[in-house]
């Protein structure tokens, strides 16, 4: 009997987005060993992957001794649970052996607007209240390189699947094409298999530049020249595409993507990653530094040893972030015997956002022809649930169905007033 498409209707709402911060030195003066611990939880944050840490004891005390003969780093974070005005004097003594350019962040115990407003005047750039969790300190970092008036970073998703040949591709181009057309909310797909990936045929593309273009030209990526590798998929879809040629070798250095990737987070709300089913330095690197992480996995054994050692790594390396999604594709497929979707909950420890069921009709004729799923049949059950996930990882969980259902017995009483 064919398995009955299965969504998880309680999908978490996205967790709070932290853009991740440039490459910089920060050296924190702590009082307490928790702030001392957290900081130090914060320097292993994805976040922080570029950014130099170092921690030491001592608060403003050992800030002015350490920069009396020796340069400032980008930022200075000072832990202070004195008196304000000897704050503020240590403070004063500290400006005079600070380089232009150094931000200065005070973590004290006191919520005092009269002590903040002081600082703000004295050009201190943040003060921020203990405790503080590893995400607050990577906040604070994080905010005080974007300008007030910046458009919003955007969010990387990246999609894998537990094994090759499992429809990692399929949903991840399917998820973008909700986001996009359904949402609209623009989004961009970027194919990172570079020798066999799927996503120009899968949206009938054949552009003659693409994501290896802006690989090999490391020193040329900015907004201006991945806009010019785009393909336009539809109003609010764009395809950073694979070449899907084998004329040369792809042995790309761990940190190859990160410029697209930095273009992408300032240019677009939406990048969905489509990943091939390989272990490398950069694929562990994009995965890992995802704002969100969808695991594509089919029923059977091999898929669920796979899927829970990407879990159990994402959720050790990203203990900040929220744990990794995780669908099943292929469900149903006939004589074939299937791990149950509870053994899968129960390893994990984690129920699977969407169980899409095993449907090649639908499927192969949605692959040859170029199109998406919706596309196809828009109505479909699988549409919809692509749909529910695109929700899910946007925030938008209420959908305008909803939404008016919420709203027709007001409607329906407004109208029997006016006969």
């Amino acid at each position: 009997m064919r398995a009955a498409p299965v969504l998880d209707t309680n999908l978490a709402e996205p967790e709070r987005h932290v853009a991740p911060v440039p490459r910089i030195t920060i050296q924190a003066f702590c009082e307490s060993p928790e702030l001392a611990h957290s900081v130090q939880n914060a320097a292993a944050d994805r976040r922080m992957a570029r950014a130099h840490v170092k921690v030491s004891m001592g608060g403003l005390p050992a800030a002015e001794e350490a920069y009396r003969t020796s340069a400032t780093p980008n930022v200075i974070l000072i832990e202070y649970n004195g008196h304000s005005n000897a704050l503020l004097e240590g403070l004063d003594r500290l400006a005079e052996s600070c380089d232009a350019g150094t931000k200065v962040v005070v973590v004290g115990r006191v919520n005092d607007i009269i002590l903040y407003r002081e600082l703000v005047r004295r050009g201190i750039s943040d003060y921020v209240v203990a405790p503080l969790a590893p995400l607050d300190i990577v906040a604070s970092i994080s905010g005080l390189y974007g300008s007030a008036d910046a458009k919003p970073v955007g969010k990387i998703v990246g999609v894998i699947g537990a094994k090759g040949g499992v429809g990692a591709s399929t949903v991840a181009h399917n998820i973008g094409f909700a986001i996009a057309r359904d949402l609209e909310i623009d989004a961009v797909v970027a194919d990172l298999d570079l020798a066999f990936g799927t996503a120009g045929l899968d949206f009938n593309q054949d552009p003659p530049q693409g994501i290896a273009d802006a690989v090999f030209s490391p020193d040329r990526v900015d907004a201006a020249f991945v806009d010019r590798l785009l393909s336009k998929c539809t109003d609010r879809l764009s395809l950073l595409a694979a070449p899907a040629t084998l004329d040369r070798e792809y042995d790309i250095s761990p940190e190859a993507f990160e410029p697209i990737f930095d273009t992408l987070r300032a240019s677009v709300p939406y990048a969905i990653l489509d990943l091939p089913h390989i272990w490398s330095g950069w694929a562990k690197r994009a995965i890992l530094g995802a704002d969100e992480i969808i695991i594509v996995a089919s029923p059977d054994l091999a898929n669920l040893r796979n899927a829970k050692n990407m879990f159990d790594l994402a959720k050790t390396a990203r203990q900040n972030d929220r744990a990794p999604l995780y669908l099943l594709n292929q469900v149903g497929m006939p004589k074939r015997p299937e791990v149950k979707t509870s053994d899968f909950a129960k390893a994990l420890g984690a129920e699977p956002i969407a169980s899409i069921p095993f449907e090649p009709q639908l499927f192969g004729t949605a692959s040859n022809n170029g199109q998406m799923i919706a596309e196809v049949s828009a109505k479909h059950k699988t549409a919809e649930m692509f749909l529910q996930i695109a929700k899910s990882i946007t925030g938008r969980a209420e959908s305008k169905k909803q939404k008016n259902d919420l709203l027709s017995p007001l409607l329906t009483k407004i109208r029997g007033l006016r006969k």
